[in-house]
């Protein structure tokens, strides 16, 4: 049964923003006893409906900025402990990944197997677009990969996808991470200290 209190965590593993949010908002979950429903989406999409500035801002971006940018990066994953290496492929295709983050759901594995997509690609630098990528990570989390192509491969698994994303941006979202709790949104990773904060003053 689902909790009453629950966060509704939109998210898609090509984030590098989302990777550090991961274990921080399940943290927080748990020492509120918050249930986390998580809905994979495919941010590019989200970004060609409603946000297309991204794309823009990578193809002239402002040297200054960047290099913040960057360094920013850098030292939320140090806060965060984990590690981030900028990947060879950016931005990557996730679709599979991202389905396969719902098939992880039926098995009660979609954090374990998203964590392990975020390492795979901003840690150790692999290309998730790739099936034996994946494979690797099913068999760490004990998942059939033979189902797991099936049934990433389903229409109903492909309309799933699709109707998150579509989901995320009628409910006023423009990105990953995004999250909800009680109709606020939040968006990045930055925001799970308000969050937090409002969470142990009774605010929200």
């Amino acid at each position: 049964m689902m909790n009453a209190n629950y966060i509704e965590f939109f998210f898609d593993c090509s984030s590098p923003w989302t990777y550090l949010s991961f274990n921080a908002l399940k943290d927080i979950a748990d020492d509120h006893n918050l249930e986390i429903i998580y809905k994979p989406i495919l941010v590019g999409g989200i970004f060609n409906t409603v946000n297309p500035s991204v794309y823009e801002n990578r193809a002239n971006p402002v040297p200054l900025k960047e290099k913040y940018y960057l360094e920013d990066i850098q030292n939320w994953a140090s806060s965060r402990e984990i590690v981030i290496n900028w990947p060879s492929i950016f931005p990557i295709n996730s679709v599979k990944a991202m389905r396969g983050c719902i098939y992880a759901g039926l098995h009660n594995k979609t954090h374990e197997f998203a964590l392990d997509v975020f390492k795979a690609y901003w840690t150790d630098d692999e290309d998730i677009s790739q099936e034996d990528i994946l494979e690797k990570i099913c068999n760490k989390n004990n998942l059939n990969f033979i189902e797991f192509i099936d049934f990433i491969e389903q229409p109903s698994t492909k309309k799933e996808l699709i109707h998150n994303s579509e989901q995320l941006i009628k409910k006023g979202g423009f990105g990953s991470p995004t999250f909800f709790y009680k109709g606020k949104i939040f968006f990045g990773n930055d925001r799970l200290d308000l969050f937090s904060s409002l969470l142990v003053k009774n605010i929200i």
